[in-house]
């Protein structure tokens, strides 16, 4: 049961810590990241949070190891 809640604990901070990587990344950069993703498409836009993802999963998956 200890390692369900350690997972479970993990995938608590781990969200936490990608929406506030997301604000931190959104108030560096010009305009607003969402509707840049969202309603403009913007490609590059998306593959910055892309990659934002995936660098905060191997930050986490390394801590969890």
């Amino acid at each position: 049961m200890a390692n369900v809640f350690n997972s479970a604990a993990f995938a608590g901070i781990g969200i936490v810590m990608f929406v506030a990587a997301f604000f931190i990344i959104d108030m560096l950069t010009p305009g607003k990241l969402w509707d840049e993703i969202a309603e403009k498409k913007n490609t590059a836009a998306a593959i910055l949070m892309g990659s934002v993802a995936i660098a905060l999963g191997i930050i986490v998956a390394a801590a969890i190891h």
